[in-house]
């Protein structure tokens, strides 16, 4: 994925213009404050989902255990409706990842006592965290630096996941979710590293076409890793910079 982030093209304008019509994080946030909680509620919990692991991570990463950490990133996602906090949002003061960071850090440093004095399990907005995903996620020394660090790649991985699966949702409504699955090694490989007259054989076609198709595959990884991006910033002028800090982010790894 990093190779065909890589290798990404100077911005389309097209591009620029469909990415309008993709539902940003931004408009779902600002959606939900004018709703009523429980329909603001229901808009939530697809923000809930993608964004828990870095959350999460941040969460671990300043020294809670992944019992306590659990318990945090749900009743933050509750506090959000509950203590109205989303009135505070504002898409002109930045980035949806810093806005949720920040929001996460005053929720650690003002309501961390508050909650352990409460029953467990009481926020309004709940769902299941993935017991493999939370696995997955590392705990590192409990400093700010650290936990700062492990959100920013944690966001990246969410965001890289979302572009995954749209592009085998793409695949499988065409009915090709079988070349996609044999393609999708290709987004990985280093230059010169695709043998792409093996590939030509799994697929039953040409050299030629299998090229043709890596190529198409890589391209639209790119325009869904940029509209994903393009989701969670208010202007075009930040996309390019948030791409940037979303692939030094894996990079750091």
């Amino acid at each position: 994925m990093m190779r065909a982030m890589a290798d990404a093209p100077a911005p389309d304008s097209s591009l620029t213009r469909r990415s309008a019509f993709h539902t940003t994080r931004w408009s779902i946030v600002l959606q939900a404050r004018a709703d009523s909680p429980n329909d603001a509620g229901a808009s939530l919990e697809m923000l809930c989902r993608q964004y828990w692991p870095p959350l999460y991570a941040y969460v671990r990463g300043r020294g809670h255990s992944p019992h306590d950490a659990q318990d945090l990133t749900q009743e933050f996602f509750s506090r959000l409706l509950a203590k109205n906090w989303l009135s505070a949002a504002d898409p002109a003061r930045g980035r949806f990842r810093s806005f949720l960071l920040m929001a996460l850090k005053r929720f650690l440093a003002n309501e961390w006592d508050h909650l352990r004095a409460q029953k467990r399990g009481g926020g309004s907005v709940r769902f299941e965290l993935d017991p493999q995903e939370l696995a997955e996620i590392p705990a590192p020394e409990s400093t700010a630096g650290d936990a700062d660090a492990l959100f920013d790649r944690q966001w990246a991985l969410a965001l890289l996941q979302k572009v995954m699966q749209r592009l085998r949702g793409e695949h499988v409504e065409a009915g090709r979710e079988e070349e996609y699955e044999h393609l999708k090694p290709c987004l990985v490989a280093e230059r010169g590293e695709t043998d792409y007259e093996a590939l030509a054989a799994m697929l039953k076609i040409s050299t030629v076409s299998a090229r043709s198709a890596v190529h198409r595959l890589r391209k639209r990884f790119r325009e869904f890793f940029r509209e994903e991006v393009a989701a969670t910033v208010e202007k075009d002028a930040d996309i390019e910079d948030e791409m940037r800090a979303v692939i030094n982010a894996l990079g750091a790894a």
